[in-house]
């Protein structure tokens, strides 16, 4: 017999169907200039696993990443309903509201409605929404039948909850299907397409699952020299690890028996180089059997990227292409996102977008909503650059904010037939961003003194010349002396002169 609470999860998801069916009428593409009247509200809560988050310094201020949906404010009848598990600092709100384009502040800010929690807890924010009833009272009161809708940075159960609560549609991937966007569901959506991707495991949650699953992909690709065990629901690349093979030499396929080989790669699993630099096999092996994970094959090369495509499915099950990437790695492997460049290497940036809408059309299929990025390894032959997807992110990600930044700051659109972004005018525009530009020296630097510098250093954004740096996470500059920034020129190049110009001032003014 079906317990209480799985009837009523599924009594949700019906529930959740119904109400989505209304974003028909009152969605509308970021785009288009909307005279209706619209309610918004954000809801930037990371509901990812808080332990895997928590390796993230500072994340508790990545909330501020979607502050660039204040573009919807360019539409005169559109409200804002923005809620923070702490409240935003005001200067930090006035920027961004400075940055809209034709539309004065003030106008704006009086369709804007901040609510928070006040609630630093190591929680996801919409838990805090959901445990008070008062403010979830106060955003009721913002939102009209029929016309609001709710946005979230990534859907689960508890975004769900808050939807049904407040009788608004969730703009956003049914919690059914979240595991579509896993690693192991990843690998399956890749399969059902067509898109080439490395050989792989199934999910296992067992250290001894798992170590079967790696020696018989080891015996499947005898040469490979390293392979990856992904936790099935890592963050940015945070919950990988690399097995290295070449020190399992002896147990190689064909010098060693299978079940010798399943008992070294299992001894070995304990000492594998961690992307996380304070992560431990303890604690990696806990979350094997919470999260499950993946074995998979590194890709080699010796030019190799990372380039991603971004998408988009409508309401009406229509998929867009937004945006190519060619993505900045850090960490020991070179597995943890950094930034992007904009576009993505125009030497195959169009095949990204043809396999991105490959995979987009199958989630659409699926019931999938809103937006999706797919990752990739690009890898540098002799007859060109060979592609391999590893990841579907079916969330808002490291991608989402600055490509919002530029179509806030230049108005423009992009153009997937060349892979471009245009201006109104026609000029093509370019970016490198960054979540983490962070030094011990900016540490004490408050929103106020950045903003001190941007002007003295006349970093912001100029409008009249179309380029220039808009920023993001302000809020955890002090504390962690880390910052976001979208640079934006008319040449890669100029992107990359902006982006230096802002590390040299800050270096400068911090010394």
């Amino acid at each position: 017999m079906a317990s209480k609470s799985s009837n009523w999860q599924a009594a949700d998801e019906s529930a959740c169907v119904q109400l989505q069916a209304q974003l028909t009428t009152c969605w509308q593409a970021i785009d288009c200039f909307d005279r209706a009247p619209r309610q918004i509200l954000v809801v930037p809560s990371l509901s990812l696993d808080q332990e895997e988050l928590a390796k993230v310094e500072g994340v508790h201020h990545y909330e501020e990443r979607l502050l660039f949906a204040l573009l919807h404010l360019r539409n005169p009848n559109t409200s804002l309903i923005y809620v923070t598990s702490q409240p935003l600092h005001p200067s930090i709100v006035d920027y961004y509201l400075e940055l809209l384009p034709g539309i004065p502040s003030s106008h704006a800010q009086n369709r804007l409605r901040l609510f928070s929690t006040y609630d630093g807890a190591q929680r996801p924010l919409t838990e805090k929404i959901l445990s008070r009833p008062r403010l979830i009272e106060r955003i009721r009161h913002c939102l009209s039948p029929g016309e609001g809708y709710m946005v979230c940075y990534n859907s689960t159960d508890l975004e769900q909850r808050l939807a049904l609560t407040l009788n608004i549609p969730l703009m956003a991937v049914p919690p059914a299907l979240l595991n579509l966007g896993t690693k192991a569901g990843s690998r399956e959506i890749f399969a059902v397409c067509g898109v080439p991707h490395p050989e792989g495991s199934c999910l296992n949650y067992t250290p001894e699952d798992l170590a079967t699953a790696t020696a018989k992909l080891w015996e499947q690709e005898p040469d490979l020299k390293r392979i990856v065990i992904k936790l099935n629901e890592g963050f940015s690349g945070e919950g990988n690890a690399l097995l290295l093979l070449g020190k399992l030499a002896g147990v190689a396929p064909g010098r060693a028996s299978h079940g010798v080989r399943v008992a070294a790669v299992l001894e070995s699993l304990a000492h594998m180089r961690f992307q996380y630099v304070h992560e431990t096999w303890q604690h990696f092996s806990h979350k094997i059997g919470e999260l499950g994970a993946i074995a998979e094959a590194f890709i080699e090369g010796d030019i190799k990227r990372s380039p991603s495509v971004q998408g988009h499915i409508t309401p009406f099950g229509d998929v867009e292409i937004l945006s190519t990437h060619d993505q900045i790695l850090g960490g020991p492997d070179g597995q943890i996102f950094l930034g992007c460049r904009f576009p993505a290497d125009e030497d195959y940036r169009l095949q990204l977008q043809e396999m991105g809408l490959r995979v987009g059309e199958v989630l659409a299929k699926r019931g999938a909503l809103e937006r999706y990025s797919v990752d990739f390894i690009a890898v540098k032959q002799k007859q060109g650059w060979e592609l391999n997807a590893i990841e579907i992110n079916l969330r808002k990600g490291g991608t989402t904010h600055p490509f919002m930044a530029l179509q806030l700051l230049t108005n423009g659109s992009y153009n997937p037939k060349a892979g471009q972004f245009y201006t109104p005018q026609g000029q093509s525009k370019y970016y490198r961003a960054s979540d983490n530009l962070q030094k011990d020296q900016y540490k004490g630097l408050l929103p106020d003194d950045l903003m001190d510098i941007i002007m003295v250093e006349q970093l912001h954004f100029n409008s009249i010349a179309g380029t220039g740096a808009a920023f993001h996470l302000m809020g955890c500059l002090s504390e962690y002396g880390k910052l976001g920034l979208t640079c934006i020129g008319n040449t890669p190049e100029e992107a990359e002169q902006i982006y230096e110009r802002v590390v040299t001032a800050l270096d400068s003014e911090t010394r």
